[in-house]
């Protein structure tokens, strides 16, 4: 099958993804507020949102998700085949592509690139490429994927950051003495092909991006892309803080709005509310490991996991912490994933359950366990209350931590943590990411918490390979059915992304899968 930009999608390309209605203004630094910070800027060996989010603006991939996070277009490459076999991918390269210090974007940039994405054990989103055989470049210069099995996801995750393509001279030239060394120095100052590129980083407070001169896309006006001259990212981790700063004008965008203010922002006249349609779940991850720090752990007990569901009254949660604008979540997966197979939510609220599967558990009078909480977050802050009170009604007393966003990642990563909210968003528009995180062991034993189903591990990995859409779609009801059931989850709910912008922004945008594309933003003068 072949697939190649239709004139009308060539339009959309041109602006950056969604065309013009309005006299763009160029030029101006657009400031944006951010609840964290990056940690680590490099597209394959990262680990988390605060990363994933900013490196679309540095590094360009292959291809690129459609506005809606459901479809794929043009990027590095512009047309791009399937074999019939569904064993080898060929793409057109762009033509005159260059990065943001002009050397030019060379075939072997882009083979280097992928075969380093797809290396075994080279971070943990290697599984989303794991089917690349191979990398080589046509007689015509095309470059040409050689599969090792059929991938019925392998066209989206040439959009995913972590096969974007770098410029392999550079990196190799790094100090270090193997890959992730490299990357630790390349990262700190990286460089890409992306509307953007770095320029400087005050870690934990301030990242500043400028425009990136060789950038491809076109604008509304025949011009290159982006609009701005640079976007500079503000750390403001306390939400109350961010919200001053973006009413007094000090801040031109602020992410991660809590629900409950939304309205009052709405109101104001010098702001844009935004609630952006998303891929988004609320959750709380359970470590399920046998023991945690020496001592015996009862959420290694499912039913325990099970109690504690039941115990959790979603939909009071969804009007206390969102306002109403959530829902329940109906699988680990959101429903706008694809494949999703949920049919009503999960665990519907019903203390007297919780209390009798707490005493089959042996835990009649309850126990005592710690939620780690990121300081600061007014929605957590919320959403952790709210379960404190509903879980001490069945014996459960639940103690708040709350810490930085880096000290929560590092005990997570660590698997020296009891439990600790969390969300997510897909990166592509394929169930494969969310289930290789969330269920599949090998990966990061399902989200760094212990659980294992070795039923689900048979089942994923066979999915990897499967073309048949009926089989594969089976395949992923049979994950939901058992993950949902006994996984290392207490399910909370589905939401938008709520960011607020000065009035003065046009064109940005935050797709459903959480990129923040402000390629094509501009500020009205």
């Amino acid at each position: 099958m072949k697939m190649v930009a239709s004139a009308a999608l060539a339009a959309a390309i041109l602006v950056g993804g969604s065309i013009s209605a309005y006299a763009t203004d160029r030029g101006g630094v657009m400031t944006y507020g951010r609840y964290a910070d990056s940690l680590f800027l490099d597209p394959v060996l990262n680990d988390a949102n605060v990363d994933i989010w900013i490196l679309s603006n540095l590094y360009d991939t292959l291809l690129l998700p459609t506005d809606d996070g459901q479809g794929v277009q043009a990027g590095l490459a512009t047309e791009w085949k399937v074999s019939d076999d569904g064993m080898t991918v060929t793409l057109k390269l762009r033509d005159g592509i260059k990065f943001s210090d002009g050397s030019p974007i060379e075939a072997s940039d882009v083979i280097w690139s992928l075969k380093r994405a797809a290396k075994p054990d080279n971070g943990i989103w290697g599984f989303l490429v794991s089917a690349i055989k191979d990398v080589t470049s046509g007689a015509d210069g095309s470059i040409v994927i050689s599969l090792s099995r059929p991938d019925p996801s392998i066209i989206p995750a040439l959009t995913v950051f972590n096969t974007a393509i770098m410029p392999e001279k550079l990196f190799e030239a790094m100090p270090g003495k193997d890959d992730a060394e490299k990357a630790k120095a390349f990262a700190e100052h990286p460089v890409g092909s992306g509307p953007f590129m770095f320029q400087s980083w005050e870690r934990g407070s301030t990242m500043k991006l400028v425009k990136n001169p060789y950038y491809w896309a076109m604008g509304d006006d025949g011009k290159p892309l982006p609009y701005l001259d640079g976007v500079t990212f503000e750390v403001i981790p306390d939400d109350a803080t961010r919200i001053l700063r973006l009413q007094s004008g000090e801040l031109d965008g602020a992410e991660f709005i809590p629900y409950a203010r939304v309205a009052e922002l709405k109101a104001d006249p010098k702001l844009d509310m935004n609630l952006y349609p998303s891929t988004k779940i609320e959750y709380v991850t359970l470590n399920v490991r046998p023991q945690v720090d020496g001592k015996d752990n009862p959420l290694s007990n499912v039913k325990v996991r099970q109690a504690l569901n039941y115990a959790t009254n979603k939909d009071a949660i969804i009007q206390i912490v969102t306002q109403g604008v959530g829902s329940p979540m109906k699988s680990f997966m959101s429903s706008a994933t694809p494949l999703n197979s949920g049919t009503g939510p999960l665990f519907p609220y019903d203390l007297d359950k919780a209390k009798s599967l707490l005493a089959e558990a042996g835990y009649k009078d309850g126990f005592s366990i710690d939620l780690l909480v990121l300081a600061g977050n007014q929605d957590e802050t919320g959403i952790a209350t709210a379960l404190q009170q509903m879980w001490a009604a069945a014996g459960v007393k639940l103690n708040l931590k709350q810490v930085d966003n880096a000290t929560r990642t590092d005990l997570y990563r660590s698997g020296k943590f009891s439990m600790r909210l969390g969300a997510w968003t897909d990166d592509i528009a394929d169930p494969s990411e969310i289930t290789s995180y969330f269920a599949y062991s090998p990966t990061i034993e399902s989200q760094h918490s212990g659980w294992k189903s070795e039923e689900v591990d048979k089942l994923f990995e066979q999915s990897q390979s499967e073309r048949d859409p009926a089989k594969r779609t089976a395949q992923y009801a049979r994950i939901q059915e058992i993950a949902n059931a006994e996984g290392p989850m207490v399910y909370l709910y589905e939401s938008p992304y709520p960011v607020a912008l000065s009035k003065k922004v046009k064109g940005f945008i935050q797709i459903p899968l959480g990129n923040n594309i402000f390629r094509a933003a501009s500020l009205t003068k």
